[in-house]
């Protein structure tokens, strides 16, 4: 039928447009899509490619021509373009806030389940954007999806793309990207707004805002066996057109009380006994502060304690600076370290400038609010 023959057309010629371009990956999408959509009139058909599909050699089969494409260099300053990690690896794993974390696990398991996107005309998620001040975790998530995937994270260098010759910044952008569209892998565009900048700024020059254009063609052909990520701490500055093009936008908060005190616990229990008991304080201390602040914060008290010989829980003190906190914030403070037992109500006044009658009365409330929630059935 004309139908039947349009849509065997359309079929081959996207096969041929993939295949020539050498997305091995996407190859395999559409033969399986192929597959699913003739069986019911071309049983024979859909079960040969199927056959095929399934001993087809993988990328860790020997019969599989292995193909070392060099890491794309700067004409000038031959300098590679790229970073790649083929093991990403992780000092501890992110603390994430809640938001996050769902988005993250359905990235995943998109990736990992991809039969059913399928079975349903979808693809996986192929492109995701990271919005969030310094500091909040975004490289760190980058690393640990492509952990969870087992691929390879390549982080694009900024510093090097951005040629002293403007007009070859585009081409090395291109290469860049055309590099990570050849291998299965997570690629991390870190601080998208360096070159991303909206077309309508009139500060930024004429090869600059060509840069914007290249970027939308690139991200427009990304295949969707390969995750692209973008990061950005200003997004007020990218183009819209980039915003459109981006399939998942993440958004990372700077850490509420909660995931600060999940942080630092995993952070300093390996050092302290009573960890929860300053996990709570700490919580309280580092409001409106990154994972990156609170990470230099601890470790450099760490370092002053080693080398000073004072305990650990006496440097932890210096980290509590109330003037940044507000009055119920200060007040919070004051009772939990006389609740915890960390310094008597005087010592609480002259650290946090909180009244003892005020700590009083508060921890009198606090003990009361305690005791009915005890006794509530």
């Amino acid at each position: 039928m004309p139908n039947d023959k349009k849509s065997l057309e359309t079929d081959f010629l996207q096969l041929a447009r993939i295949a020539l371009a050498g997305r091995a990956q996407d190859i395999h999408v559409l033969l399986h899509r192929t597959a699913r959509r003739y069986r019911a009139e071309a049983s024979d058909f859909a079960d040969a490619i199927t056959s095929l599909l399934r001993e087809a050699p993988t990328r860790a089969s020997p019969l599989r021509r292995q193909v070392e494409t060099p890491l794309p260099v700067d004409t000038e300053s031959r300098l590679h373009l790229l970073r790649v990690e083929q093991t990403p690896a992780l000092e501890h794993d992110p603390v994430l806030a809640p938001n996050v974390s769902t988005s993250l696990g359905l990235l995943i398991k998109e990736r990992k389940q991809p039969d059913q996107l399928h079975a349903v005309n979808l693809e996986p998620t192929k492109t995701a954007l990271f919005i969030g001040p310094p500091g909040v975790g975004k490289t760190m998530a980058a690393r640990w999806l492509a952990r969870e995937l087992s691929k390879p994270l390549i982080v694009l260098d900024l510093a090097a793309v951005m040629s002293s010759y403007l007009g070859r910044t585009g081409n090395n952008l291109r290469q860049v990207l055309e590099y990570a569209k050849s291998i299965d892998c997570v690629l991390l565009l870190d601080e998208l707004d360096a070159i991303a900048k909206r077309r309508d700024d009139h500060a930024e020059i004429g090869e600059l805002k060509r840069l914007v254009t290249v970027l939308i063609q690139q991200i427009d052909d990304w295949p969707s066996s390969g995750l692209l990520i973008a990061a950005t701490n200003h997004p007020d500055l990218l183009d819209p057109a980039i915003w459109r093009r981006f399939e998942a936008m993440i958004d990372f908060p700077l850490p509420d009380e909660t995931t600060i005190k999940a942080f630092v616990s995993e952070r300093l229990a390996p050092y302290l006994p009573n960890v929860s008991v300053w996990a709570g304080i700490l919580a309280i201390a580092f409001k409106r502060k990154s994972f990156s602040q609170i990470e230099t914060e601890l470790s450099a008290q760490r370092r002053a304690a080693a080398v000073t010989g004072a305990s650990l829980e006496e440097r932890l003190g210096a980290l509590i600076q109330p003037d940044s906190l507000s009055k119920t914030e200060r007040i919070e403070l004051a009772t939990s370290l006389v609740d915890a037992g960390v310094v008597s109500q005087r010592g609480a006044q002259q650290l946090t400038g909180v009244s003892r009658d005020t700590i009083r009365d508060h921890a009198k409330k606090s003990s009361a609010e305690r005791k009915r929630r005890l006794s509530a059935p």
